[in-house]
C-alpha cells in the first residue's frame, strides 16, 4: 500500500502534469475543487425545490400519476451550463459527474424530513444495447449517492427497460409516452420489499418518462412514489 504522504506527492505531480480543468470554463481547477471551479459552481441554477413546497416539477404530474412529491436539482437551459455537464456525463464518458451531482444535491437533501420515510432509490433505466454502448447508466451514480445521503437502499434491479426508444428530446409528452408507454417492466425476479420509493431521471422535460415508469411500477405494487432529477427543463 502507498503511504499516504508519497500518494498525495504522486497525486501533486499528476495535477501539474495533466492539470484537472473545470468542466465549465475550462479553468484549471485548484485544491478542494472538482469538476467545476469555484465561479462556475456558484453559477449553476439551483431550483431550491424541496419536499414539502409545491414546485414547477409537483405541478406536472397532476392529474397524471400519483406522484407523492416531485422535485429538481437544477435548471436546465438550452446554452447553459448544466446541458454542457449533462452532455459530458452521457456522451463524453464522464461518468463521474453525476456522482458529484448527486453529492451535492443529496447534501442538500439528507435533512429533508420529507425524505425520512423512502425505503428505496431506483434510477430510471437504460436498454441493454443502450448500456452496453455507452458502458453505464448515467443516471446510476448519482441515484447511488442520494441513497448514501439519505440512508436508503439504492436499486437498480427493480426496473426493467425492455424497448430501445430513439432519443426524444424533440417529442412532445404525447409523442413521448406513445413511444415509450410499453418500454418499461418491474424485473419479475426482484425482491419487492419496499414501500416508499425515490424515482430518479437525469433530466425532466414533459414528465412522460417518468410517468410511465411510476406507473409500471404502481399496476404490479402497493407504493407510494416520490421523484428526483439532476435538471428540470422550465
Amino acid at each position: 500500500m502507498i503511504p499516504k504522504r508519497l500518494a498525495k506527492i504522486i497525486n501533486e505531480i499528476n495535477n501539474i502534469l495533466l492539470p484537472r480543468v473545470c468542466f465549465g470554463c475550462n479553468a484549471q481547477l485548484f485544491r478542494g475543487e472538482s469538476i467545476l471551479c469555484a465561479v462556475c459552481r456558484h453559477d449553476v441554477p439551483l431550483t431550491d425545490h424541496n419536499y414539502f413546497k409545491e414546485n414547477a416539477v409537483d405541478r406536472i404530474f397532476y392529474g397524471r400519476i400519483p406522484i407523492k412529491k416531485a422535485a429538481s436539482f437544477t435548471i436546465f437551459s438550452k446554452n447553459g451550463l448544466i446541458k454542457n455537464l449533462l452532455h459530458w456525463l452521457k456522451y463524453k464518458n464522464q461518468e463521474q459527474i453525476g456522482g458529484f451531482l448527486g453529492d451535492w444535491c443529496g447534501a442538500h437533501l439528507k435533512h429533508d424530513p420529507g425524505l425520512e420515510k423512502i425505503d428505496v432509490v431506483i434510477p430510471v433505466p437504460l436498454h441493454p444495447k443502450k448500456l452496453k454502448k455507452r458502458s453505464y447508466n448515467q443516471v446510476a451514480l448519482f441515484a447511488q449517492k442520494i441513497a448514501e445521503h439519505i440512508n436508503a437502499e439504492y436499486r437498480d434491479d427493480v426496473l426493467l427497460k425492455v424497448i430501445n426508444t430513439k432519443t426524444q428530446t424533440k417529442k412532445d409528452r404525447q409523442l413521448r409516452w406513445e413511444s415509450s408507454k410499453e418500454a418499461f417492466i418491474v424485473n419479475p425476479e426482484a425482491k419487492i420489499n419496499f414501500k416508499q420509493v425515490l424515482l430518479v431521471d437525469d433530466v425532466i422535460t414533459t414528465g412522460a418518462t417518468i410517468e410511465i415508469c411510476a406507473r409500471t411500477l404502481l399496476e404490479h405494487h402497493d407504493l407510494e412514489i416520490s421523484v428526483l432529477s439532476m435538471a428540470m427543463v422550465p
